[in-house]
């Protein structure tokens, strides 16, 4: 009986595999043929049926893309980023888009090894710091051993060097990997989804116009109130508007 359910369990899950792998291809063949809002709407579902995934992200994002939609295309690409930060395509394709929106908004200085800290975490994803971060530790034990037991004072003090090094990796690995599932887990940064948007200094409509920012434009929410989000700039700028005009990446 056990080997009936067993064998039943794994029929099942080739058959759904092989489903969502037509799907891509369907979407892909779609895509190739530029009838981008048929993508738009296979990658779509496949998102819905399948759960997050950069590759689809990035897929729908360039379909998106193509469509002339670029607020949706730089949404994708973030989530696709989120997912995958050291992917290089990702980030170009990314900043292509955003040069088709209006506001050129300059982030604040950063402290040189604040930005050094952050070029290294996203290198990559949440999972490849975890592998990398109990390979370490086990690489690490290995050496402990080598130190404390070997015979030999090279090997020792290649022991210690090594296991050294592997330590300062454990600690950072596992750093830079709570600091992105943070980012997986909060999602506090958003997309403007309005072609223009006055920012208020209350959550009021009768609140005092701070600036305008325009669709495609990324921020960062603070807090909600009822309908209104307050939002931050890159640049530090720091106003409230419409919970609606923003879509969460």
């Amino acid at each position: 009986m056990k080997k009936i359910i067993l064998f039943l369990f794994t029929f099942l899950f080739s058959v759904s595999l092989m489903g969502q792998d037509n799907a891509i291809k369907e979407a892909e063949t779609v895509y190739r043929k530029e009838d981008y809002s048929k993508a738009i709407e296979l990658y779509n579902n496949i998102l819905k049926t399948r759960g997050s995934s950069a590759d689809i992200y990035y897929n729908l994002g360039n379909a998106y893309y193509k469509a002339g939609k670029t607020a949706s295309a730089i949404l994708n690409y973030e989530r696709a980023l989120l997912l995958n930060p050291g992917d290089p395509d990702i980030r170009f394709n990314l900043n292509i888009a955003r040069q088709k929106t209006i506001d050129r908004i300059e982030p604040i200085g950063q402290f040189f090894l604040a930005k050094w800290f952050d070029t290294v975490q996203n290198i990559f994803s949440v999972d490849s710091w975890g592998t990398i971060g109990i390979i370490s530790f086990i690489l690490f034990i290995g050496c402990l051993i080598l130190f404390f037991f070997s015979k030999w004072l090279r090997l020792k003090k290649i022991g210690f060097y090594v296991g050294l090094f592997l330590l300062v990796l454990v600690v950072l690995s596992n750093v830079f990997g709570v600091n992105q599932k943070h980012r997986l887990m909060s999602r506090t940064s958003a997309i403007v989804f309005t072609p223009t948007v006055t920012v208020k200094s209350s959550p009021d409509v009768s609140g005092t116009d701070l600036f305008v920012i325009h669709e495609g434009t990324k921020v960062v929410v603070r807090t909600t109130l009822g309908d209104w989000s307050e939002i931050e700039l890159e640049n530090g700028n720091v106003g409230w508007m419409p919970s609606k005009d923003i879509e969460k990446i």
